[in-house]
C-alpha cells in the first residue's frame, strides 16, 4: 500500500525515534529554509512590480520590500531558535558530521545575508533625500560599495538555499523520517522550482530594483552607470 509506504521510514533498519528538541530544530528549519526565506527570494526576484502596476509611470511600489523583509527576518529567527534547541548536542557519526558542516555553511551563507544588508549603504534619490536635500546615495549612484552589496547578497542567497536542500534532506536521513516527509518536500522544491523558471519567462517581471524605485529613465544616474549600450533595455535582471 502507498499509505503504508509513505509512513514507513527511511532506513527500515533504524528506528525513527528523535527528541523534542530535535524534532522541532527539524520543522524551524524546514519551516525557514523550506518556506520563508525561498518566498522572499521568490517576492525580490519577480514582484518588485506588480501585476496590475501601471510601470514605468508608477514606481517604487514597496509590497515586494515588504515581503523580503518580513519573511527573511522571520526565517532568520526561525533559524535562530532551531540552533539554541541543539546547541549541546554533540552526537558523532558521519551522517551528522556531514550535517552539522554543512548546517553551519548555510547559517554562515545567512550571517553574510544579513549583514550585507545592514551595511549596504545609503538609499538616495528623489523619493528618499536626505536632510539637507540632496539626492545623493549609495543605491541612486550605484557606487561601489551597493555594486560589491548587490553582488554579494544575491549570490549568496542563492548559494544558501542549494545548501540548505542537502541540509534538510540529510537531516531527514539522521532523523530516519518517515517517506512522506522526503515526497512532499521534494515535490514543494519542484513547485518552487517550476514557478521559478516560469516567473524567470516572463521578461517585465525581471525588473533591477533600481528601475523599479526610480524606472528605466537615463535622467538617473544608476541607469547611465548598469546599462551598457546605446540601445538599453526597458528591464534588466
Amino acid at each position: 500500500m502507498i499509505a503504508d509506504w509513505l509512513l514507513s521510514s527511511i532506513d527500515p533498519s533504524r528506528p525513527h525515534n528523535v527528541s523534542l528538541e530535535m524534532a522541532w530544530h527539524g520543522r524551524l528549519m524546514v519551516i525557514a529554509w523550506g518556506v520563508l526565506l525561498p518566498a522572499g527570494v521568490l517576492a525580490a526576484r519577480f514582484f518588485k512590480i506588480m501585476p496590475g502596476q501601471d510601470w514605468p509611470t508608477v514606481v517604487d511600489n514597496r509590497t515586494w520590500w515588504r515581503t523580503h523583509l518580513t519573511t527573511q527576518y522571520l526565517g532568520g529567527i526561525a533559524v535562530v531558535v532551531a540552533i539554541y534547541l541543539i546547541w549541546d548536542n554533540r552526537d558523532g557519526g558521519s551522517a551528522n558530521f556531514w550535517h552539522r558542516n554543512i548546517g553551519w555553511t548555510v547559517v554562515g551563507l545567512a550571517a553574510i545575508q544579513f549583514a550585507s544588508g545592514w551595511l549596504r549603504g545609503t538609499h538616495g534619490g528623489p523619493t528618499h533625500p536626505r536632510w539637507d536635500g540632496s539626492i545623493a546615495g549609495d543605491h541612486y549612484d550605484m557606487t561601489l560599495r551597493r555594486r560589491i552589496f548587490e553582488g554579494v547578497h544575491k549570490s549568496c542567497g542563492y548559494i544558501a538555499l542549494v545548501f540548505a536542500v542537502f541540509s534538510i534532506m540529510s537531516g531527514l536521513w539522521i532523523a530516519n523520517a518517515p517517506k512522506w516527509m522526503v515526497v512532499m518536500l521534494v515535490g514543494w522544491w519542484v513547485v518552487l522550482i517550476s514557478m521559478f523558471v516560469a516567473l524567470h519567462r516572463m521578461g517585465p517581471r525581471r525588473v533591477s530594483t533600481y528601475q523599479a524605485i526610480w524606472g528605466p529613465g537615463e535622467d538617473h544616474p544608476g541607469n547611465r552607470r548598469i546599462l551598457p549600450k546605446p540601445h538599453r533595455p526597458r528591464q534588466l535582471e
